[in-house]
Order: structure tokens, then C-alpha cells, then sequence
């Protein structure tokens, strides 16, 4: 998950084939470690280039949206307008594979004499930068000052000379020998994969592993451990990588977890298998949607933490509160040996001696005989009834028991329901009705602004194979709605079977549904569910017009009988979802 020296490379592609020629017509910096650049391009087409040098997230793409800029613009960014604004690209290249890019721009001086100066970008994670030279080399200033206190490897100041600092001694992908490469990765008494990005420029762990994918060598292996067939194998792997990039055939994709996007890159992913893969026309549109979609997850992550932790704790509060009761409801077991006591006592005590300590008697309910404890300062009657008052005080905590327990188990499941809609919230309006769930019934405290919340978030809205229209409720409120209002009673309704999850309904249309669509709408219910991380999951359906709501439960909270059971995956990457 990073920019490495291919992506780099076919984003030099895409940069020469939209800007080479064309002039900058604006310069913003609206953040301290971001430029916008504003070109249009030698065909008069207008293009936004984002560069960012942010120690967390280094970038460089094409995007259509726009960044608000400060009022007062920053000092690097009032040098660059005074010196290229109105400038034009005259020569854009990264140097061997390296995570840099050079831009070559020509300008008018205040003479009016024709000047080159250079803007350099670096894209090497915490060490990113944007620096701008003058033509013979010289950093003229950078977006971030790098002094001799900072770095002992290169200071980035004005006045200093730019180079492009060696710390590894690394081979070129574009230009190396054979014999060069299989000494380099077999010298080193480390793991395959790391043998490979160490040694050779601009390949980045994700190649490497994928390099080693392909060679289906073990990556984990030491790399001084492989035969020179091997090695040569390998070698040949990485060739067919590389030219890739030579070629300019590149292939811009994201692989998917689940939603969740995992890696880019610019060349096949086969190491994640079965994983989805999206492909894209261009690298801008693949960076530009990977961040952005990673950004929405890490904002939804953060927005959604502290309901999270809002329902963590009442879960474990709950949890520990019913392991109790199930103890003390344990502890009430023996109450039924207390009321044999007593009536045998009442039965067989007539004879009993004046300070007796113990009974032995028939016991008529087992047929056998029973020695019984007594209080030797009671009377028989009184020990009778000494055990007649321990029997129907069990049964009272007892009959207690029974119902705090059913209570408890019932909130646990409740907020259980809850955990798992959070789960599967991709929107900050999925987050607004789950809060308000929580504030309704006292897990958080409702501060009155005098504004009605708006719930704007919908169920998921997917589309079977055979053209049937499937709904996923994202909450209890939705589940609730979907089930009692928008489903009628010939629908199906699916659920996965004894764990919290959403209520699946499809629109019949008064039409029987093939089995394709009771497939895709149970691996819809199975993972919209706890059991989402299985490889299969057992599902219920029924008509909708056999489920029932329980008088007083819980949004989302139903009974059904004679239903229907089937076992599927949790895959749902074939599944497709309606157009919004």
C-alpha cells in the first residue's frame, strides 16, 4: 500500500501524455505539505494535480476536486508563483526507479531571458518532499527544510546542492545483469522478499512478495538458502514485472477484502487469490479512489470508536452481570432437597427424640433411605419448618433469577445487534441512526439542541441475478422498518440463524423466485451478520408473513416457526448492488 517505483513510473506515463507542453495557471498550497497545481495542457484541456509530501500519506495524482487555499498564501508557494507561475512543462522523467519525479519548467525571468528551473518530488514516506531547484542543481527552496540536525545523510536547505541520497547500495530493475541481480538477492541472509526490495530500486514489499508469488518460491525463506535454478526462475519473474514498465503496458487496480480496499499497484495482484479486483484507465483514478475510499473507512473507524466503546462497555458490564446470575441461579439447585426435608421430617419426626441431631428415614419420592442434618435446639416442627423457609426462599430467588437472566440475555443480544451494525456502517449517516438506538434506550444521554435529527441513511439495495430486488437492513431500526413495513406478506425473509445480523428481504412480486435468488439473498444475510468472517454460515427464511413481533422486544426483534434452513458462503462479491 504504497508508491512504489512502478506506480511512480506509470504515473510519469500518465503526466507525459496530459501535461508535457502545457502551463501551470495556478499555484495553491492548502496545506503546509500540499500543492495544487492548476495546467492547462498544450490541447487546452484543464487539469488538477495534487502533490502531497505528508509524512503519513506521500501522493501525486490527477483529481477533479478542488482544495480550499489559505487567504494568505505560504512563502514556498509565493516563491513558486513568482518564479513558474505561467510556466511550461518541458521535460517530466523519474530517475532510474526511484520514488521520484522531475519536472522540468521553462519561464521567462524578470529580464525576459528563457529559464529552466527544476521542482522535484519525492514520494519516500516519512522523507517525502517537494523541492525546487535552478537549473544547475542548486535548491533554490523545498516545502520541508531538512537540516544537518534532522538528517546526517542530506541537508535540503537553500543554497545546498540536490542529490538524490545513496544509502543502500541498490541495483536499477531498468538496467542491471543477470549475474548482478542472483549476487545481489544470494548474498543475503534474510527472507526472499526482503532480499529483493532491498536490493534492487524502487520495488517495494508488495512486488516482492508478488515477484516470489509468481516464482512460487517461500518469501519467508532465507534467500541464501535457493539453488541458482531457482534464483534464475525468479530472475525471469521479475523480468516480466519489469518490463511491464518499460512497455508502458501497465494495468491500474486495487485489490478488495470484502468492501474493504487492501493494496494498488500497477501490475496484477496474483498473491491475493480470490480477492476482487478492481481495474482502472488510469493511475490518477486508481490512487484518487483507493485514498478516497481508505479515507471514508479510517473516518467511519475514528467517527464510530467512541459508540463502540459505548457498547463494549455495556456488553461487558452485561456479561459480567449474567455470569453472576447464572451462579446464583445454581446456587438455588438445591432447593427442591429442602422441601423433601421438611415433609419427611413432618411425616417421620413424631418419634423423634429430644435433641436429635440427624433423621434416617425412607425417602418415598427415591425409595431409599436418607440421613437428614436437624438443629438439635429445635423441635422436630421447627426443623420441618426451618427447611420449608430455605425451600421457598430459592424458589423465590430462583423464579428472580429466571427473569433477570431472560432481561440480561435479552440486552446482550441487543447490543450485540448493535456491535455488529457498526460493523457494517460505511457512511456517517449509517452512525447517526445507530446513536440514536443507543440514546433511546439509555446507553447514551441525549443532549437537546432543539434540532430533530435527520436520518437520511437507507437499507442496502441489492439486485439478484434474475432481476429480483433484495433489501439489507444496516440497523435495528432498519430491520424493523424493512421487515413490518416495506415487505409484504409473500416476500422472503432471510436472517442468519441463532447470531446477531440484518433482516434480508426480497420483493417477490407475487412470482415464485429460483433458487439463484434464495442463494444470493441468504449469502446477503450471511454476511450482513456476525458470522461474517466464516467461510459459510447456516441461514432461516420464511415468508414474511410468518415472522411475528414480540409484543415489548427490542427494534429488529422477531419469532418465526416452520421455517426453512440453508448453509452458504459469505462471499458476496458477485453480488450486485442497484445504482443509487
Amino acid at each position: 500500500m504504497a508508491l512504489d517505483g512502478l506506480v511512480i513510473a506509470g504515473m510519469v506515463q500518465e503526466l507525459n501524455a496530459c501535461i508535457l507542453g502545457g502551463r501551470i495557471n495556478k499555484i495553491a498550497q492548502p496545506e503546509a505539505d500540499e500543492l495544487m497545481l492548476t495546467i492547462k495542457s498544450d490541447r487546452r484541456q484543464q487539469y488538477r494535480l495534487l502533490i502531497s509530501a505528508g509524512a503519513s500519506l506521500p501522493l501525486i495524482y490527477f483529481t477533479e476536486q478542488n482544495k480550499t487555499a489559505p487567504l494568505t498564501a505560504p512563502n514556498f508557494c509565493m516563491l513558486l508563483r513568482k518564479h513558474i507561475g505561467g510556466g511550461k512543462f518541458t521535460r517530466i522523467w523519474q530517475p532510474g526507479m526511484e520514488r521520484i519525479i522531475n519536472f522540468e519548467i521553462e519561464h521567462l525571468n524578470e529580464l525576459g531571458d528563457i529559464c529552466h528551473k527544476t521542482l522535484v518530488v519525492e514520494i519516500m514516506g516519512k522523507h517525502s518532499n517537494i523541492i525546487f531547484c535552478s537549473e544547475e542543481g542548486m535548491i533554490i527552496d523545498s516545502i520541508k527544510h531538512i537540516s544537518s540536525q534532522v538528517s546526517s545523510v542530506r541537508e535540503v536547505l537553500p543554497g545546498r546542492t540536490y542529490f538524490i541520497p545513496e544509502t543502500q547500495e541498490k541495483l536499477n530493475p531498468l538496467d542491471y545483469e543477470s549475474r548482478d541481480f542472483i549476487a545481489a538477492i544470494s548474498s543475503k541472509p534474510m527472507p526472499l522478499a526482503k532480499s529483493i526490495y532491498s536490493s534492487m530500486t524502487g520495488i517495494s514489499p508488495l512486488i516482492a512478495e508478488e515477484i516470489c508469488h509468481r516464482a512460487s518460491l517461500d518469501s519467508g525463506r532465507s534467500a541464501n538458502s535457493f539453488s541458482e535454478t531457482e534464483l534464475i526462475h525468479l530472475e525471469h519473474q521479475f523480468d516480466l514485472v519489469v518490463d511491464t514498465v518499460k512497455s508502458g503496458q501497465l494495468t491500474p487496480n486495487i485489490v478488495y477484502e470484502e468492501q474493504v480496499p487492501v493494496d494498488f499497484s500497477v501490475v496484477p495482484l496474483t498473491q491475493y487469490g480470490d480477492f476482487r479486483e478492481e481495474k482502472f484507465d488510469t493511475v490518477s483514478g486508481m490512487l484518487e479512489h483507493f485514498y478516497a475510499t481508505r479515507n471514508v473507512i479510517t473516518r467511519i473507524r475514528q467517527r464510530s470508536s467512541d459508540l463502540r466503546r459505548v457498547v463494549q462497555t455495556a456488553l461487558d458490564r452485561n456479561r459480567k452481570k449474567y455470569d453472576l446470575q447464572q451462579k446464583q441461579l445454581k446456587d438455588t439447585e438445591k432447593r427442591e432437597k429442602f422441601r423433601v426435608y421438611g415433609e419427611l421430617i413432618n411425616t417421620y419426626g413424631y418419634n423423634l427424640e429430644e435433641g436429635a441431631k440427624k433423621l434416617t428415614c425412607l425417602n418415598y419420592y427415591e425409595n431409599k433411605e436418607i440421613t437428614i442434618p436437624l438443629d438439635e435446639t429445635m423441635t422436630a416442627q421447627e426443623n420441618a419448618q426451618h427447611y420449608f423457609e430455605k425451600y421457598n426462599k430459592l424458589k423465590r430467588t430462583y423464579e428472580a433469577s429466571v427473569k433477570l437472566i431472560e432481561e440480561t440475555r435479552s440486552e446482550i443480544e441487543h447490543l450485540e445487534s448493535i456491535s455488529t451494525a457498526l460493523d457494517i456502517a460505511r457512511s456517517e449517516e449509517d452512525l447517526v441512526q445507530i446513536k440514536e438506538e443507543l440514546i433511546e434506550y439509555g446507553y447514551i444521554r441525549r443532549h437537546y439542541t432543539g434540532k430533530k435529527v435527520k436520518i437520511t441513511s437507507k437499507p442496502f439495495h441489492y439486485i439478484s441475478s434474475d432481476g429480483y430486488h433484495m433489501y439489507v437492513g444496516k440497523n435495528n431500526f432498519q430491520n424493523e422498518e424493512l421487515t413490518f413495513k416495506v415487505a409484504a406478506g409473500n416476500d422472503w425473509w432471510f436472517h442468519a440463524k441463532g447470531c446477531p445480523g440484518s433482516h434480508v428481504i426480497v420483493k417477490t412480486n407475487g412470482e415464485e423466485l429460483p433458487d439463484r435468488t434464495f442463494e444470493e439473498a441468504a449469502r446477503l444475510a450471511a454476511y450482513y451478520s456476525k458470522n461474517r468472517g466464516a467461510e459459510k454460515a447456516e441461514i432461516d427464511y420464511i415468508e414474511r408473513k410468518f415472522v411475528k413481533k414480540v409484543a415489548g422486544a427490542r427494534p429488529g426483534f422477531v419469532i418465526y416457526h416452520t421455517n426453512y434452513s440453508m448453509l452458504v458462503p459469505t462471499d458476496i462479491t458477485d453480488i450486485k448492488e442497484a445504482a443509487k
